[in-house]
């Protein structure tokens, strides 16, 4: 499957932003999917994941202020981002996964986006 990311970019703090990650070659529905974000020199984090249903997990840092959301009908995965911190800026990767552990393992079976910059100002 491919992906593409998308919905990056400069926000204040305090704003919002909604990521996007349209799929495609594959059936989009039978697949985890998760959102990542990696800052230079660091490794890459957990942000959020999202079964082949609905069921979601959230890292602890963005509880309550991220959701992530699919719509199985447009092959898009979506990861809308509220009260956003300075520390959230990072490149925010989508990734596809078999199940929610291969997700949370980052198998390398998974499928990856290209990244996509999110700044928030301070």
């Amino acid at each position: 499957v491919q992906l593409q990311a998308s919905g990056g970019g400069l926000v204040q703090a305090g704003g919002s932003l909604r990521l996007s990650c349209t799929a495609s070659g594959r059936t989009f529905s039978n697949y985890a999917m998760g959102w990542f974000r990696q800052v230079p020199g660091k490794q890459r984090e957990l942000v959020a994941t999202i079964t082949s249903g609905t069921g979601t997990n959230y890292a602890g840092s963005v509880k309550g202020r991220f959701t992530i959301s699919r719509d199985n009908a447009k092959n898009t995965l979506y990861l809308q981002m509220n009260s956003l911190k300075p520390e959230d800026t990072a490149v925010y990767y989508c990734a596809a996964g078999r199940s929610y552990y291969a997700i949370v393992d980052q198998h390398q079976s998974n499928y990856w986006g290209q990244g996509t910059l999110v700044t928030v100002s301070s």
